[in-house]
This record gives C-alpha cells, sequence and structure tokens, in this order.
C-alpha cells in the first residue's frame, strides 16, 4: 500500500484583476508554468489562494477554471475549509462535477472547536462528501490542531486519505508519520514550510505543499526527489536555494500578508499574472515591488 499523493503538489495562488474578478489568462499561464515544472498535482483554494476571502461564485469559477485548464493532465485538490458545514459540503459537490480528485479542510474557523466537537465536526461532513479528503493541519490561522487521537480515529476512515501540516513543528509531523506507519500506509503526508521540505521528505514524508512552487516548481520538485532518493549533499544545495526564496521574497512586507504578496508580486513582474489582492489586502506599493524585482534578478528565477 503506498500513498496516493507524494510529490509537490503547490497551493496554487488565485490570480485576480479585481474584487470579485479571476485573471483567466494568468491562471492559464501559471497551471501551464506548474505543471510544465513536473508538479505531482495543484491544489486550489487553499491559504495561499486566499480561497476565505472569496465569493463562493469565484470559488466556484476557479475550481471549473483550473480542472478545464489541468484536463486532466495531473490531479487537482481543492481546499473546502469553511465555517460553514453546509458550505464546506456544497463546494465539495462541485468540485466532484467540475473533476476534482480530492477535496482538503481544516478546522472550521472563528470558532475555535475543542477535539471532540472537531470529531464530530467532521463525522458530520464525511457522509455530504462526493470525494476523498484530506485534512489540513493549519494552527497558526485556524488556532486548534488535529490532536493524534483525532488522527488516528481519522485513519480509521477510508475516505480519509492523508494529512497536509502546516504546523511548522517537526516534532509533530514526525509523530503523524509514525501513527500513518503503523496504521494507514497509504496515507498521504504532506508538509507546508517548505523550509521543512527537504527534512520531512528525507524521514519519510510524502511531500510538500509549497507556496515558492509557484514561482519556481522545478526547484522544489527537484528538491523532493533529491531527498526521497536519499541524495543528502543534493538535498542540502537545493534546500538553500529554497531557504534563500522564502527569506527574499516573503520579507519584504511588514504583515502576515507578505508571503502571499510576495508570491503574487514575483509572478506579476514574472508576466504571469495580475498581483491584484482580495480584500482586506492590497498589493505591495511600488518601493516594494522594487524590492522584489532585485530579489528575483538575484535569485535568477526563470520567467
Amino acid at each position: 500500500m503506498t500513498p496516493k499523493y507524494t510529490g509537490i503538489i503547490p497551493p496554487m495562488i488565485t490570480p485576480l484583476m479585481e474584487r470579485d474578478t479571476l485573471d483567466c489568462e494568468g491562471l492559464e499561464r501559471l497551471i501551464e508554468r506548474m505543471i510544465d515544472g513536473g508538479v505531482a498535482g495543484i491544489f486550489a483554494l487553499g491559504t495561499t489562494g486566499e480561497a476565505p476571502s472569496l465569493s463562493y461564485r469565484l470559488r466556484r469559477e476557479v475550481i471549473e477554471e483550473t480542472c478545464r485548464i489541468v484536463d486532466g493532465r495531473i490531479p487537482v485538490l481543492v481546499g473546502i475549509t469553511d465555517t460553514s458545514l453546509v458550505e464546506s459540503a456544497h463546494l465539495a459537490r462541485h468540485a466532484a462535477d467540475s473533476g476534482v480528485e480530492a477535496v482538503v479542510t481544516s478546522a472550521p474557523f472563528y470558532f475555535p472547536a475543542g477535539q471532540p466537537e472537531l470529531r464530530e465536526y467532521i463525522e458530520q461532513l464525511l457522509p455530504e462528501l462526493p470525494l476523498p479528503l484530506m485534512l489540513y493541519n493549519m494552527p497558526p490561522l485556524i488556532k486548534t490542531s488535529f490532536s493524534g487521537d483525532l488522527v488516528t480515529w481519522a485513519m480509521e476512515q477510508d475516505s480519509i486519505i492523508g494529512l497536509k501540516d502546516s504546523s511548522g513543528d517537526l516534532v509533530y509531523f514526525r509523530k503523524m508519520q509514525r501513527l500513518a506507519e503503523e496504521r494507514r500506509p497509504d496515507w498521504s503526508l504532506l508538509v507546508g514550510p517548505e523550509e521543512l521540505l527537504a527534512e520531512t521528505v528525507l524521514l519519510g514524508g510524502h511531500g510538500g505543499v509549497n507556496g515558492g512552487a509557484n514561482l519556481h516548481p522545478r526547484l522544489y520538485v527537484d528538491l523532493y526527489e533529491a531527498a526521497a532518493a536519499g541524495d543528502i549533499e543534493k538535498s542540502r544545495e537545493l534546500s538553500c536555494q529554497v531557504l534563500a526564496l522564502s527569506q527574499s521574497l516573503y520579507t519584504v512586507g511588514q504583515h502576515g500578508s507578505a508571503i502571499i504578496k510576495g508570491i503574487k508580486c514575483a509572478l506579476s513582474i514574472l508576466g504571469l499574472c495580475d498581483d491584484f489582492m482580495a480584500a482586506p489586502f492590497h498589493r505591495f506599493h511600488e518601493s516594494e515591488r522594487r524590492l522584489i524585482r532585485d530579489h528575483l534578478d538575484t535569485l535568477k528565477i526563470p520567467a
């Protein structure tokens, strides 16, 4: 039994032209860039995709257009995280109708759920889903984590197929890895923070959902493949390049939105898509844009 999803599955940004207008041409250029870079799938409507800030209409359009452009070449996964179980289920059904392979959810946000409540929420959601489910552990934003007991229960549910961990806690990741080895060897265990990609794959993780792969997919694919092959020297070299990218492009802004702004700004400078941000955020000002351009020149990211 092997995990269904391995490799690099970028959390795709959502190219926007206006508040509720998708940059469809930019979306196509972005998707083709990632496919050409060798990614194993695309994760739409995640954190990097600004999903909670998008209208339900626009989320459906993103799903439809992504599936149309991908046209079955690689798997498409879609985030359905919401404050409403009913809306999550509605989006999952639309995703299934559009050709999506699996859906992804974190804990519902705003109201902090206790672990028994979170388990009940997933129990109620599962029968409503027409697609397999991957859990998304995102405590920095959701303010709660999927506990070991809850993950143990989740591994007993055939329709739950894995976990994306964005906690940045390597001890937590190792504990989840041990559980998967013991209970669900077919589970996919993916890491969010790209700075931990090499370490987690060398330790037996299955890949990454890394924002920088929007920009430089081949770098992240090469790093994953080196780590999966146990090539420590090459993994170290490529991991340093990933760290240089994140330290350069994700630290230009002053607020928590800096990572998404940095990725979008860089993509727009490379001529791939618009860098309009969903409210309450806004694109970088010209002074910040100049810094991003300078960093791109130093990093030598191909256009």
